[in-house]
């Protein structure tokens, strides 16, 4: 018998609320809320802007004529919190005194997670996140960087690493506990992950350590150089984080994290954008065949997501230099919406228990 449980689905950006509610895990709609510069600037901390948020979503449902009343479970995407599996978590509060720490990082869905747990509290509702940002599976081996004083971390789009996983499995008449899977996130950060058995073993830190540069992230960088960048006297720690996390990639060498204006500068003759472009397909296709050593070259799959999946131009580039290993598929699109309410129903379903954090 089918489970028509309705979800509230949280996912808080910098500048952005999105909400939607989903039931039997189909989405019923999705909105987006901006929220302007200076709006945001008057609160001084992330957990500041609680009440805003709460609001906005409120607000959205109330616009489409929905209350609380009317939903069974709330989820938010995780924010930053203690390295744990993958899997689905009821938000606690030992959670929330890890993301309000500041320890593990600071991202705004910190502020979701808040938002959710409330909800549940007020409504009786199971608040659950699924996937956070901090899921870490690493093989005891790829923490290793080469200095005692470096671990390798795990940091990464675990959400929609590990839904599109579940859907090529679901492709290939499996299920993911089953198969070998490379999977690689193209967006504004690039994660490519080596996924054996339902576990993501090896994985580039996106946010700010390894891996392809990206729109907006440098990537793996020659040690020394940096070195000599960071004494230089030229630049500041913040200026050098910068480059690393925020002004690396596409937009360093194009002045744009926009790949459609990319690819349009490509097709009206501009090389200089046409070897960029390579250049980042390139990166992206050696960590590829990274994570096919990892899984010792026994790969069902090669799954392309994120939102830079909708161009024809890296997916063609990355199929000619990869599927050698394996077949390439395509899920494109960032699909953290219904991989929530996907996760969310399995729990509902008693497909997959409840992780304990």
């Amino acid at each position: 018998m089918e489970n028509t449980k309705s979800l509230l689905i949280i996912n808080l950006g910098s500048t952005s609320t999105k909400v939607a509610v989903s039931k039997s895990e189909n989405i019923l709609f999705t909105e987006s809320v901006n929220h302007p510069a200076a709006e945001l600037s008057q609160y001084r901390t992330i957990v500041d802007q609680y009440e805003l948020r709460k609001n906005t979503i409120l607000g959205v449902l109330a616009a489409k004529g929905l209350s609380l009343d009317e939903i069974d479970g709330v989820a938010s995407r995780g924010g930053n919190m203690k390295p744990i599996p993958g899997g689905i978590y009821e938000i606690s509060p030992a959670m929330i005194d890890d993301m309000k720490s500041g320890q593990f990082g600071q991202h705004p869905n910190m502020c979701g997670g808040i938002v959710a747990y409330a909800i549940g509290k007020e409504r009786n509702i199971p608040a659950l996140t699924v996937d956070p940002p901090t899921v870490d599976e690493m093989h005891v081996s790829a923490r290793y960087s080469g200095i005692p004083q470096i671990k390798r971390q795990s940091s990464f789009h675990a959400l929609n690493q590990k839904a599109t996983a579940r859907k090529i499995a679901s492709k290939l008449g499996k299920n993911y506990e089953e198969v070998n899977l490379i999977v690689a996130h193209l967006g504004g950060g690039i994660s490519v992950g080596a996924h054996r058995h339902g576990k993501v073993v090896d994985v580039n830190n996106a946010l700010d350590g390894d891996g392809p540069f990206s729109p907006e992230r440098a990537g793996s960088l020659p040690a020394g150089d940096l070195v000599k960048l960071c004494f230089s006297g030229e630049y500041s720690r913040e200026q050098v984080l910068k480059l690393v996390q925020g002004g690396g990639g596409l937009v360093a060498y194009l002045g744009t994290t926009n790949g459609l204006e990319i690819e349009k500068r490509i097709s009206e003759g501009d090389a200089a954008a046409a070897e960029v472009f390579e250049a980042m397909s390139y990166q992206i296709a050696k960590e590829i065949g990274a994570c096919a050593a990892v899984l010792e070259g026994r790969v069902d799959a090669i799954a392309l997501t994120g939102s830079l999946a909708y161009s024809a131009r890296l997916t063609d580039s990355l199929k000619k230099k990869v599927s050698f290993i394996a077949q390439v598929l395509l899920d494109p699109g960032e699909n953290e919406m219904a991989a929530l309410a996907a996760g969310a129903m399995r729990y509902f379903n008693g497909e997959e228990p409840l992780a304990t954090y």
